[in-house]
């Protein structure tokens, strides 16, 4: 037990018995969860016992979802959301507070893999990258703030980045520059809040075999496959393990760090 009279830590006293990735209970929204690492994510939260909300663009690949949730006896919910619309992302906490009364962890999983070369960004590019992947984020967190300050058991936002913000990225540098953006708001908003027992960090997967990934040339694909000294792609299903130690007890003394998934990519 802790010295500090102050501390919020779980309760050792549970002992053996007591799973520290246990979500049962808690309310999860996942941005981008219909496909790809946000679908694992909330899958793999869903069977730790999370309410699991699933918002992404289209409706009926965010039912689709829900459908494959339920069908192993998750609780979830579809809300069509798109990232780049305020109105959108108010609606989504609104809904999600309605269905499930509160909530407990924010996975802003969302992206726009927009890109243009250095010299050649048009403003239409730059506000729909920027807002997708940086202001999306930003916003939805500030809307879900009074509901997560009311959490329990120890609100997480968990924001995925990429490895790229970590490189130089010159092909997606549009990309990798809204990520770093975020990835500043998530050091900021960890200090700011961790007062509050919310707690604020990154996830920063390499490469992974998602639908983004293989919209490049197969050429490309291979190559951002061999790129890491594992030299492979992850499956979407290897973000889940690092996602659930940011979003549990397990994860409870880690806020404003960055966790990388990416096979030994980057160094930092």
């Amino acid at each position: 037990m802790s010295d500090n009279p102050t501390s919020t830590a779980p309760d050792a006293g549970q002992g053996a018995a007591r799973d520290p990735f246990d979500l049962t209970g808690r309310v999860a929204i996942v941005t981008g969860g219909s496909r790809g690492i946000g679908l694992a994510i909330a899958k793999g939260f869903a069977a730790r016992g999370a309410k699991v909300v699933v918002a992404s663009r289209k409706a009926d690949s965010c039912d689709a979802a829900v459908k494959d949730i339920e069908a192993t006896g998750g609780e979830a919910l579809a809300v069509a959301t798109h990232m780049g619309e305020l109105d959108a992302l108010q609606n989504l906490v609104d809904r999600t507070v309605e269905r499930f009364g509160g909530i407990d962890i924010v996975v802003n999983n969302a992206a726009n893999p927009l890109t243009l070369p250095i010299g050649q960004y048009t403003p239409e590019a730059w506000e729909k990258s920027f807002h997708v992947n940086l202001r999306g984020p930003v916003f939805l967190t500030q809307y879900a703030l009074p509901h997560l300050r009311r959490s329990t058991v120890g609100a997480s936002v968990i924001n995925v980045i990429s490895a790229g913000v970590f490189l130089r990225s010159e092909p997606t540098s549009l990309y990798a520059s809204a990520k770093s953006g975020l990835l500043a708001f998530t050091r900021s908003a960890a200090g700011a809040l961790a007062p509050e027992n919310i707690r604020v960090n990154a996830l920063a997967p390499g490469t992974v075999d998602t639908d983004m990934v293989r919209n490049n040339t197969p050429e490309v694909v291979a190559s951002m496959a061999k790129s890491s000294p594992m030299g492979r792609m992850a499956a979407p299903e290897e973000m889940v393990g690092p996602a659930l130690l940011l979003a549990s007890d397990a994860g409870s003394y880690i806020t404003g760090q960055v966790i990388s998934p990416d096979g030994g990519l980057t160094v930092h």
